[in-house]
């Protein structure tokens, strides 16, 4: 048997396994892009909610009813880990006429920083006249 014969066969008995290595790199990488996507969605569907119901409570329009993502920074989580922290956009308007921009920032599913509207923000004339000074 010449050198190219034992090399083809040696192919030939163990071509399927030299592949397997790079098949199962290539299924582990792609069972991290899914949970990474999945946590994605998860995170952006309690922007969504959070918005949503910040909106609601200070009586104004959430706009596009929907949340944009702009940004993703790693974090040291309290137990020492790495966590991911996202921070989202949403728009809303006092009277349909403006539009003005809040912003979310989520730990894992915890709510760390909030922009927007809030009950409490309204603008209050001050009185004229004989009415108390603020």
């Amino acid at each position: 048997m010449t050198w190219i014969n034992l090399r083809w066969n040696a192919h030939r008995r163990y071509g399927t396994m030299a592949a397997m290595p790079s098949l199962i790199l290539l299924m582990i990488a792609g069972a991290v892009v899914a949970a990474l996507w999945n946590s994605a969605r998860a995170a952006a569907e309690r922007a969504e909610a959070l918005g949503r119901d910040a909106c609601a409570a200070a009586d104004v329009q959430w706009l596009d009813q929907s949340v944009h993502a702009n940004g993703v920074r790693l974090y040291r989580r309290e137990d020492g880990w790495l966590g991911l922290e996202r921070s989202f956009r949403f728009d809303y308007s006092h009277d349909g006429m403006d539009r003005h921009s809040g912003r979310l920032v989520l730990r894992g599913g915890r709510l760390v920083s909030f922009t927007g509207p809030s009950a409490g923000a309204r603008i209050i004339p001050l009185e004229r006249g004989g009415g108390n000074p603020l």
